[in-house]
């Protein structure tokens, strides 16, 4: 053969090899930039949720955070409540993704390996004169498919909880109530669309979208990435990405919320999370045991402007404290070991806003997802999953891993296992966090394992490490010196509190000009 056919041949090669490397890739300004099939901003719940089924299926997708790690949004502050469903408005799409992610909770805890646990809810009333509305929301509860709902009287209450006010008349019991770690329920659904070939990208602020002829352009600061479809699932920040591509304007409210944690020995006060009856402004102040055996009382809601707000108040923590005794009497303040805010994406119409902007084909919104946003997700990760698959003509997977396993607790061992796990891997055997019995292993696992840790506050997620009644003033040190150790390129000055500019050493001592 001659030459230069040869060299022609070669030539044709190159090029269908290039252009094979990924379907869609374009070269911008002389560089090889991929074209994601789908791309997700934002790694919260619903973020998270939507990739995590959306993996199920043959596309190359890409998820877009702000923050330095996955629930380090509106996620990451919440009641932790899996709500049965009988609050929002008959016929909205938020009471139907609640029932049916509440349904999805249990099997999904089991899937994924983290904590949830049915244990009732209580709306209680304390004045005979406001009975009707216990009774209306018995009524919508019904009609929403809640099961086994009923009203309970003053004698059955007070045998259920005996803290409960001495106001109490009555109240609206729901059994299919939860509550649910929120950081393990959403960094297992993140690590396991990330198992499912699902990329993650943080530290990316998206700053500016153009739609194309075929898809869209979006602008980081760290760079273009080229999308075909995008889920808009920005928490407080929906709006800013909707505006951006869509002439119809979206407003997200940032909705303020002031707690107060109370220590593990408070944790036995109530057995049911116990409300008040809900105003327009939300389901009231909330008591309630968490999943890893504190006590929650909250949240107030307060409207804001910045939606970083997540600074607590003295106002709004008084008023959670105030507002709590009304329908639990005798809580221990004086064990509260710590307080937060956190911010709920509230839109004008208080319902969530799923589907594709009616201007932007292939742009898909996830907007407006305040409570009970952590319980519908897996719901709401299903209904953006089918969106896009009509859509895209999607197709399944054959290999698509279903299961995911959390961070080994050796709680959940017997002495004899327990013994066994030290023998093998002594991290096990060191105690790391003395007021939540954490051990190296369980670090050194957080940190290793998909979408690891690399940030305090990363480790708290996964591990509870410093979430106790010293709130990490003693294992923060040790936490450090394992980060700085463990994560590749990291010293100690490199060790932040949750990213960003919350570096915890900048400097050493004696320092010199």
């Amino acid at each position: 053969m001659r030459l230069d056919i040869c060299i022609n041949l070669l030539d044709c090669y190159s090029t269908v090899l290039y252009y094979m490397v990924w379907a869609g890739s374009i070269r911008e300004k002389g560089e090889k930039s991929i074209m994601y099939d789908i791309v997700i901003i934002g790694a919260g719940v619903s973020g998270s949720a939507s990739a995590r089924e959306l993996s199920r299926y043959q596309a190359s997708i890409c998820v877009l955070e702000k923050g330095e790690d996955v629930c380090s949004g509106t996620s990451k502050a919440n009641s932790a409540i899996v709500h049965a469903g009988f609050d929002a408005a008959n016929g909205s799409l938020m009471a139907k993704l609640n029932v049916q992610g509440n349904q999805m909770m249990e099997q999904l805890s089991k899937d994924l390996d983290f904590p949830f646990k049915r244990n009732g809810s209580l709306v209680v009333c304390t004045d005979e004169s406001t009975r009707p509305g216990l009774q209306e929301l018995y009524e919508r509860g019904v009609k929403n498919g809640v099961p086994d709902l009923r009203i309970i009287e003053r004698d059955e209450l007070v045998a259920m909880e005996p803290n409960i006010s001495d106001e109490a008349v009555a109240a609206l019991y729901a059994p299919t109530g939860g509550i649910v770690c929120p950081f393990n329920l959403n960094i297992a659904m993140a690590e396991n669309a990330y198992d499912n070939g699902v990329e993650f990208r943080f530290n990316t602020q998206v700053t500016g979208i153009r739609k194309e002829e075929e898809g869209f352009t979006i602008f980081t600061n760290n760079g273009t990435v080229r999308t075909r479809y995008i889920v808009n699932a920005a928490g407080v920040y929906a709006d800013e990405i909707n505006n951006m591509v869509s002439e119809n304007k979206m407003k997200i409210t940032a909705r303020r919320g002031d707690y107060c944690l109370l220590d593990k020995s408070a944790g036995g006060h109530v057995s049911c999370t116990v409300f008040a009856l809900p105003t327009k402004m939300g389901k009231g102040i909330l008591v309630s045991p968490t999943i890893h055996g504190n006590l929650l009382i909250g949240p107030t809601a307060v409207d804001i402007e910045n939606k970083e707000g997540t600074n607590t108040t003295r106002a709004g923590l008084d008023e959670a404290i105030t507002k709590s005794a009304i329908t639990v009497k005798n809580i221990p303040m004086r064990q509260v070991i710590t307080s937060f805010a956190g911010l709920r994406a509230h839109e004008d119409r208080h319902e969530f806003i799923i589907g594709e902007a009616e201007d932007v084909p292939g742009f898909i919104n996830c907007a407006g997802i305040e409570s009970p946003g952590l319980t519908a997700s897996p719901a709401i990760g299903v209904m953006v999953a089918d969106i896009l698959q009509e859509k895209m003509g999607l197709v399944k997977k054959d290999n698509f891993i279903a299961t995911r396993k959390g961070v080994l607790n050796p709680e959940n061992l017997s002495l004899e296992e327990r013994n066994e796990l030290i023998q093998k891997n002594p991290a096990y055997g060191n105690i790391i966090c003395r007021c939540e019995m954490i051990t190296e292993g369980e670090i050194l696992d957080a940190i290793h394992r998909p979408l690891g840790a690399r940030s305090l506050d990363g480790v708290k997620r996964r591990t509870r490490a410093g979430m106790g009644r010293c709130q990490a003033g003693f294992c923060s040190p040790r936490t450090m010196e394992i980060l700085a150790r463990e994560v590749p390129g990291f010293t100690m000055y490199d060790v932040t509190k949750s990213g960003g500019d919350s570096a915890i050493v900048v400097g050493t001592n004696k320092d010199r000009l």
